[in-house]
């Protein structure tokens, strides 16, 4: 292997510069040449690459989003748009692909396999932290992070006022960032597309909380939850419990974005290495992850066959600490 490639693709994570970055590096450091591909696979298809030296990596690390940019390709769902790609690569004498990304990624990659002989492996970059095969995805440190810091400032507001707040964070079908957030900020409970909601139940707790004098409430809604997000479970609680001042937040792709944390910036780095010194060994649709601290492989079919189940013991800490 003398030629290796690297292409961000879907939705953005926190720390992703920082998975480039080593990359580049390790390649360098291990006599390989180092290529960005631009724009994911939209880039791959129209030959949007370039050489990536050690020193076009520098002051990266510390940066959100992806100097490799990323988009959804409709036309890499296409028999041609795959040949396409297939012919660029070759072109460029590319003799492997690290693709940084989710489950859509990893899909498209899948797809791929049948179209062209160059082996991928897969990076997981996703801030749902929704893919098997690895305990944490590159950005979901980041994400959880960014959420108790913006529902701290919420509860300020919400204590002043006697309000309660129902604030919906990112999760169209993982629960994740909604379940360990809402530990992080003491809410009094959390809604999730994984778990079974009782709106009685809910009713119950804030019902409890109101009788206890509190001063205020919050709620933490993942946006795929069952019950229609935070406006449509606000509607819902404030026709049957109408006590409190209600509010919704939907924090939205705030969550994406700002300086990857330490733990992310660590998760990426030793990702990246990974990534790249299992091309070099000749592994080829695969996704590497850290689980229990250790390397971990899963090929591309696995990892996104299925969400992590909830912790539902997390979910039960909830419902104790509200109490």
């Amino acid at each position: 292997m003398k030629k290796i490639a690297v292409f961000t693709s879907g939705g953005d994570a926190p720390g992703m510069n920082a998975a480039i970055r080593a990359i580049v590096r390790s390649g360098v450091y291990n006599g390989l040449e180092v290529f960005g591909i631009f724009r994911g696979f939209e880039g791959m298809i129209d030959g949007d690459i370039i050489q990536l030296e050690a020193d076009s990596v520098s002051n990266i690390i510390q940066r959100g989003g992806t100097i490799l940019k990323t988009t959804r390709s409709a036309r890499f769902r296409t028999q041609e748009g795959m040949k396409a790609a297939c012919e660029q690569l070759k072109t460029h004498e590319i003799d492997g692909v690290i693709a940084l990304g989710g489950d859509g990624t990893f899909r498209a990659a899948l797809d791929f396999k049948n179209h062209c002989d160059i082996p991928f492996i897969g990076v997981p970059c996703t801030i749902d932290n929704d893919l098997a095969g690895t305990d944490y995805t590159i950005g979901y440190d980041t994400a959880i992070n960014t959420v108790v810091e913006a529902v701290d400032k919420i509860r300020d507001t919400a204590d002043s006022h006697n309000r309660l707040f129902f604030i919906e964070v990112m999760g169209n079908d993982s629960g994740q960032i909604a379940l360990l957030s809402s530990i992080g900020v003491g809410a009094e409970a959390v809604l999730v597309p994984e778990s079974d909601n009782d709106m009685q139940h809910l009713i119950q707790v804030l019902d409890k909380g109101w009788n206890r004098t509190k001063t205020s409430c919050i709620i933490i809604v993942a946006e795929g939850d069952e019950e229609g997000g935070a406006y449509k479970v606000a509607e819902k609680v404030k026709d049957k419990f109408d006590h409190f001042d209600t509010r919704v937040t939907i924090l939205g792709h705030i969550q994406r974005g700002g300086n990857p944390t330490c733990m992310d910036r660590v998760i990426a780095t030793r990702l990246g290495v990974a990534a790249l010194e299992a091309l070099m060994n000749g592994k080829r649709d695969e996704m590497v992850g850290i689980i229990n601290n250790q390397m971990a492989y899963t090929n591309f079919g696995s990892a996104v066959k299925s969400h992590p189940p909830i912790d539902k013991n997390m979910l039960r800490l909830t419902e104790i600490l509200s109490a």
